[in-house]
């Protein structure tokens, strides 16, 4: 995920460090080690690691996310096909931001304490109230709620299954598909 400006090779380099010794463990001394400049040169783009933090998310998942809500928003998704053009919407989104999801799922309980993760939170939930229709049978919205995390889960947790970073999207993406088709068609009643 290498892009150009000292803004992003900041976010790139801290995205990798949170991901190897975890949020916690990294300081802002760290990644400024690691990108060979001053803490007085990273301060300058980044006050606070959760500012680093909110900064990925804001980039990389909240902005792409919050496209997707409004796209539904305006679609009213009652039907199955736009329910699955929700999942298609949101799959693109977290594909180009594989190592922050990875982040999320790591660092849960950090992301409790920061807002960013609230924030986070937010989105998925409207995103599974498209989804899920609340009067559907508990098997169905457990269904829905799969869905979103089987998207989530996949892009890092098949890693060893040795299929590339578009593979594991496609096919979670499949199996979401399936569980929301099956939801709608209220197969868990």
């Amino acid at each position: 995920m290498s892009r150009g400006n000292t803004r992003q090779r900041i976010q790139d380099v801290a995205l990798e460090l949170f991901a190897e010794r975890g949020y916690e463990k990294t300081s802002l001394r760290e990644i400024a080690e690691q990108l060979g400049v001053t803490k007085a040169a990273l301060y300058y783009h980044f006050k606070t690691k959760e500012d680093l933090v909110t900064s990925l998310f804001e980039d990389l998942v909240l902005g792409p996310c919050d496209e997707v809500i409004a796209w539904a928003r305006i679609h009213h998704p009652t039907t199955l096909e736009a329910k699955l053009q929700i999942l298609r919407r949101y799959s693109a989104c977290i594909s180009n931001a594989t190592p922050l999801v990875r982040f999320m799922h790591e660092n849960q309980a950090t992301l409790r304490d920061l807002s960013i993760g609230e924030q986070m939170k937010e989105r998925i939930f409207t995103l599974l109230g498209f989804l899920k229709d609340q009067d559907a049978a508990l098997t169905d919205q457990v269904r829905c709620t799969s869905a979103l995390f089987t998207m989530h889960s996949t892009l890092f947790t098949l890693d060893s299954s040795g299929a590339g970073p578009e593979d594991k999207r496609r096919a979670a993406l499949e199996v979401a598909e399936e569980l929301v088709t099956a939801a709608h068609h209220g197969e868990g009643a």
